[in-house]
């Protein structure tokens, strides 16, 4: 699999970030952008195009682009965050995914939705609520997609459902039920295997999948990884410390477009 890969680089003003369930760290801008420059090449490296949305220095929390717009087909749902501050990272990822010739629609007020909340696992598409998604950003969501069953689950001590779970290629569903309503997950359906592989590190649950039986993931789950590996998975694994310490992770600093 291949396509492209949206991105943004982080900006001078990146230790500013939100926080929600951590103690604030200092954050280093300079070694961030290092590490989001490794971060882009990998996926450049496993065959994704980068195609950059135009910065916002004054956005401390705009590389998360993943929180800004879901794509799902050919349409791509622009997002309300649930942080009002947030809000203006949206307009730059509506350009971008014009560009690209994607169909753009928006979640409205008083609907709020974050794209961290939402996982896709075949016609599956789970939706967090959370602090930053809430009941009427998720009947928004649903509705702009008839065809795939979306489904709500609650989170406990998470930013983002995609703080908590991801999903192997096979559909295998990988994250910590401490963090998880699993009845909401359903993991007896939708061709779900049973249960919910736990991993070795917190970060080990994040893991953005680049085609075939390609994993990334952050080079703070090793041991996670070997786990991944013993399964048959090729993993590519990145250092993207800065962007942890905001209570980030590995799938919220891209959205992947075949």
């Amino acid at each position: 699999m291949s396509g492209i890969a949206l991105v943004r680089k982080p900006g001078p003003r990146i230790a500013e970030g939100l926080v929600t369930h951590i103690e604030r760290e200092p954050v280093d801008p300079e070694r961030a952008l290092v590490q989001h420059e490794a971060y882009v090449a990998a996926l450049a490296a496993a065959g994704w195009t980068p195609v950059h949305v135009e910065p916002a220095d004054d956005l401390p929390d705009a590389p998360f682009v993943e929180d800004a717009v879901v794509v799902c087909g050919r349409l791509a749902v622009l997002t309300r965050p649930g942080a009002p501050e947030r809000r203006p990272e949206v307009a730059a990822v509506e350009e971008a995914v014009r560009g690209l010739g994607l169909r753009a629609v928006r979640v409205t007020r008083p609907g709020t939705l974050d794209g961290g909340d939402v996982l896709q696992v075949g016609r599956a598409v789970y939706v967090g609520r959370s602090s930053r998604t809430n009941d009427e950003g998720i009947a928004q969501l649903a509705a702009l997609l008839p065809e795939r069953q979306v489904r709500p689950v609650d989170l406990d001590g998470v930013l983002h459902l995609k703080s908590a779970v991801t999903a192997l290629p096979d559909g295998t569903l990988i994250g910590d039920p401490a963090h998880l309503d699993l009845a909401a997950l359903d993991l007896a359906r939708l061709d779900r295997p049973a249960g919910l592989l736990e991993p070795e590190e917190e970060s080990g649950a994040h893991v953005v999948l680049l085609g075939g039986d390609r994993v990334l993931m952050a080079a703070s789950a090793p041991r996670t990884a070997d786990l991944l590996v013993q399964r048959g998975l090729d993993v590519t694994t990145v250092d993207i410390s800065e962007f942890e310490k905001l209570e980030g992770c590995v799938t919220c600093l891209s959205v992947l477009i075949p």
